[in-house]
């Protein structure tokens, strides 16, 4: 390395002098992966309890590797709480897959919901993360729920509050933000924001982001912004729609556009539509 001027040990120096902790960020990718392969058997563990058991262990021993390295005080007891409520959270996202071959008509099985379905796996690292966050861990969630935003383009804050069964479709876009609250069999499409009217620092503390109530729908690329904003029990958001203030219960909430079709021999202006 010919560059003179450029100082390695001085900056190796440097960084010694910031917080710092070295993550294996690969190592959590894979273990949110085999998490999820062992927790719905789409592997071969799944076919022989003792392999089975094995991989239980293995995932056990990884989450402690990892919870130590972003500085977790008692992996153990962390790791132990975890996989105790992994029953519930796998009921949870039992009833999950459940809503998706409910009300897609394009799901066909479960293997295919398991295996091709973005949304359904962005829920589970979401209920993943969220129960780790629980426990007081904030590093590893934001890694696991970042990993998911790469893998789906679905960004959900693990602290974020999700009720029961849950319906992503399609999903690339969508946004929940830390404080978002939604309850139960709410159904939102891609392109969807659950965020904040504004970024301060001085409102870390504070609920940012909005609630949404059970059963409502939120359609396409709809951007619902605030904490004091509330869409009510059983509504239906259209899509493109922009809410800053709170939405009764059973409300239809849409946008209003006129789309203008005429013949080409009577619009003879021409349109290019080259970008």
């Amino acid at each position: 390395m010919n560059q003179k001027n450029f100082n390695s040990e001085a900056l190796f120096r440097k960084n010694l002098q910031e917080e710092y902790f070295f993550v294996d960020k690969k190592k959590a990718d894979d273990w949110i992966e085999n998490l999820f392969s062992w927790l719905f058997c789409t592997k071969e563990s799944g076919v022989d309890l003792d392999l089975f058991k094995q991989t239980e262990m293995q995932l056990y021993d990884d989450l402690q590797i990892i919870l130590a390295q972003v500085q977790v005080e008692d992996c153990k007891a962390v790791s132990n709480t975890f996989f105790e409520g992994l029953l519930v959270i796998h009921s949870n996202l039992v009833s999950d897959l459940k809503a998706i071959l409910e009300f897609d008509p394009a799901a066909k099985s479960r293997a295919e919901v398991l295996l091709a379905y973005p949304g359904f796996f962005a829920v589970f690292v979401y209920r993943i993360a969220h129960a780790i966050w629980e426990l007081n861990v904030t590093v590893l969630p934001r890694l696991l729920s970042e990993y998911a935003h790469s893998k789906t383009g679905i960004d959900i804050h693990p602290a974020a509050k999700i009720g029961e069964r849950f319906f992503i479709d399609h999903g690339t876009g969508i946004v929940v933000g830390e404080t978002a609250k939604i309850g139960n069999d709410v159904k939102i499409y891609q392109g969807v924001t659950l965020g904040a009217l504004s970024v301060s620092k001085e409102k870390a503390k504070q609920k940012r982001h909005p609630t949404i109530e059970d059963d409502v729908i939120i359609y396409a690329n709809a951007t619902i912004l605030g904490g004091n904003t509330t869409i009510g029990k059983g509504t239906v958001i259209g899509g493109n729609v922009w809410i800053t203030e709170s939405i009764p219960a059973q409300s239809l909430v849409y946008h209003k556009s006129e789309n203008v079709v005429k013949t080409k021999i009577e619009f003879t202006n021409s349109i290019d539509f080259s970008i």
